[in-house]
């Protein structure tokens, strides 16, 4: 069994792959913490709005917070215990609104059961609700609203459902373990997944580093269902979904473009198991696997962590390294480092990897050097920027200048050209701040036309 030499993209990189401690350990429940910190902006879009009060007993399972509109989801109770607190607790992006939660000592902690929907009787608007009601978010780390990324646009045909299995992140091996654990929800997801979008087709994508996913997965289509399973070459960022379906399809998304526009939806393989798993049962989201390691962690592993649970107490119970330095959530290319131990285990994180003081140390870090216009970084680029020139553009403010000459919005921070530069240059960091400032120039200028032409308007109403 070998991956095809053509189904991959042109450039990207090759950085250490570091599965070896993981990929073969199974699946472990993590155990609760005294208090679980549940944010209610897990997702990007709006925040799930409230519906319990301080000191109302939970169920796990239980709604905790219903979604604000249609870019929003749902929130469940990771545990079974009481509401202790509703207010704000430190995010990834500052202090977000959230619930804290007591589990009770000794629950059996039951999962509460919803209202089913069958694949094979519910609408596709049936679906959509019950996915945005279970809270479902791509859980591979970007945590779109799933329910908004399977709504096919109008005058747009879905020919091909793709499921992600690829995992081309260092360290990471949760979507690994799903494939090889979970393969009657995935399929069973699959099922959603073609009823809603009306494709006559499904691949799921996988690298070759998983030769057991693939032939586990392979043995396992059931019969008259339309999946293929595919190996690509392991090659990053070959799990970005542009990147993806060029690799299996040879179909180029244009810039600014989604999926949609070449008849395609991606969702990740855990995702698409929890869809599988989750509405049968009319479920919510209250826990997730992620893939806990790094030469900083001693019990390294898979585990299956309730939602919410503080990093600090996910760190005290695998136990660390005493030269500890960072922590990133996600993997070590697109992850970001926690900026601190209080922090709570959300959807959308895939990992918790940690790095000690011989990775990350002064011994470790080289100094940045001025760019010297190798073209490294434009060598490894997946799609297709100058990241020398955006970098030189960045480092003057020239932002808006970066967006509408050099294509900077289309930049989805792979980190490849950061991986490169042998001026060790943090592009990618440089690249966030430049996309930051440009959203918000727009957003202003977009805010300021329209009160401009309501001031038009009462004007001519009143001539």
């Amino acid at each position: 069994m070998s991956a095809s030499s053509h189904k991959t993209f042109r450039h990207g990189v090759h950085p250490p792959e570091q599965k070896d401690d993981t990929k073969d350990l199974p699946i472990r429940q993590f155990p609760f913490a005294p208090s679980l910190a549940v944010p209610l902006s897990q997702h990007i879009g709006k925040p799930a709005r409230p519906v319990v009060r301080e000191g109302q007993e939970v169920r796990r399972g239980q709604l905790i917070a219903e979604p604000d509109g249609v870019m929003s989801v749902a929130m469940h109770a990771p545990a079974s215990g009481t509401v202790k607190r509703i207010g704000l607790l430190p995010g990834g992006s500052g202090m977000v609104p959230g619930i804290w939660i007591a589990p009770f000592p000794g629950s059996t902690q039951e999962v509460t059961e919803g209202t089913p929907v069958h694949p094979d009787t519910a609408s596709p608007q049936e679906i959509l609700q019950a996915i945005q009601r279970a809270g479902v978010v791509g859980l591979g780390g970007a945590a779109f609203p799933t329910h908004v990324k399977l709504t096919v646009p109008a005058g747009k045909v879905i020919d091909t459902v793709i499921i992600n299995g690829v995992e081309c992140e260092p360290y990471l091996t949760t979507d690994h373990r799903v494939m090889l654990e979970q393969d009657a929800d995935i399929f069973h997801g699959i099922r959603y997944l073609l009823r809603l979008t009306g494709a006559p087709r499904c691949i799921i994508g996988v690298e070759s580093n998983k030769p057991d996913a693939v032939a586990h997965l392979q043995a396992r289509v059931p019969a008259g269902l339309p999946v293929t399973v595919e190996m690509v070459p392991v090659k990053y960022p070959q799990g970005a979904e542009k990147m993806l379906i060029t690799a299996l399809l040879g179909r180029e998304v244009p810039s600014g473009g989604l999926p949609s526009d070449v008849g395609v939806v991606v969702v990740n393989v855990a995702t698409t198991a929890e869809i599988g798993r989750l509405l049968p049962h009319g479920g919510g989201i209250q826990e997730r696997v992620i893939t806990i390691g790094g030469p900083g962690v001693k019990k390294k592993g898979n585990y299956r962590i309730p939602i919410g649970t503080p990093l600090r107490f996910l760190l005290e119970t695998v136990g660390v390294e005493d030269d500890l330095t960072t922590v990133f959530l996600g993997g070590p290319m697109m992850g970001r480092a926690a900026t601190s131990l209080d922090l709570s285990i959300t959807k959308g994180t895939s990992g918790v990897i940690a790095f000690t003081k011989r990775q990350t140390g002064k011994e470790a870090q080289a100094r940045e050097y001025p760019c010297i216009r190798c073209g490294e970084c434009v060598e490894a680029c997946p799609i297709f920027l100058n990241p020398s020139q955006l970098g030189l553009l960045a480092r003057v403010g020239r932002y808006e200048e970066m967006a509408s000459d050099f294509h900077l919005l289309d930049c989805f921070e792979c980190g490849s050209c950061s991986f490169v530069c042998p001026a060790h240059i943090p592009l990618v960091h440089r690249f966030r701040v430049a996309k930051a400032a440009v959203r918000k120039e727009r957003a202003a200028a977009a805010s300021k036309q329209a009160a401009q032409k309501e001031v038009e308007r009462v004007k001519a109403e009143h001539t």
